[in-house]
C-alpha cells in the first residue's frame, strides 16, 4: 500500500503529484490491463523477441 506523508507546508497538490508519481513506477496499472485479457504464450514470447531485437538495433549489436 502506498503511503505519503503530506510535509509541513506542502501543498495538497505537490503531495498529489508525489503520489502519482510513485504509484506510476509501481506500474500496477499496467499490470492490471495486462491481466484484464488473457494472451498466449507464444503471443508473450513473440512480443519479448520483437522488443528485443528493437533493442538492439537500436542501440548495436544488429541482430537479424
Amino acid at each position: 500500500m502506498l503511503q505519503i506523508k503530506v510535509k509541513e507546508n506542502e501543498s495538497v497538490e505537490k503531495a498529489l503529484k508525489r503520489f502519482k508519481k510513485k504509484f506510476e513506477r509501481t506500474r500496477v496499472l499496467r499490470q492490471l490491463r495486462s491481466r484484464k485479457q488473457f494472451t498466449k504464450k507464444s503471443v508473450d514470447r513473440r512480443f519479448e523477441i520483437l522488443k528485443a531485437k528493437y533493442i538492439q538495433r537500436t542501440y548495436g549489436n544488429h541482430i537479424e
